[in-house]
């Protein structure tokens, strides 16, 4: 079982920044991949960046250049650096542990960015 516990959401203006934070209850070495992924109204979840336990890194288009993600197993966090918001990115934001035969998924946080 991995409890995964996001923070760093809010509201921020358009080209603004936030670093979204999700720490998990067990040691990140046995978490295969952690992605961020993100659920607007009426819109189904998708995924916005993934990082597996080797650093390799995988992002949607829509993100590319904007946002980074990163992992500090020491502390058992994986990180979103959101720069250059914009509205489109409003949203709340999970994060997910993914394993070897199950994933585990956080509460989500809030991000909502005004024009």
């Amino acid at each position: 079982q991995v409890q995964l516990v996001e923070s760093g959401g809010g509201l921020v203006q358009a080209g603004g920044s936030l670093r979204l934070s999700c720490a998990a209850s067990r040691s990140t070495f046995s978490i295969a991949s952690m992605g961020w992924y993100r659920q607007a109204p009426g819109k189904q979840r998708e995924l916005v960046a993934v990082i597996s336990s080797g650093g390799s890194t995988n992002y949607a288009d829509s993100v590319k250049g904007r946002f980074t993600i990163s992992r500090d197993n020491a502390k058992n966090t994986v990180y979103l650096q959101m720069n250059s918001l914009k509205p489109e990115d409003t949203a709340v934001y999970y994060c997910k542990a993914i394993m070897v035969l199950t994933s585990y998924w956080g509460q989500g946080t809030q991000v909502t960015v005004s024009s």
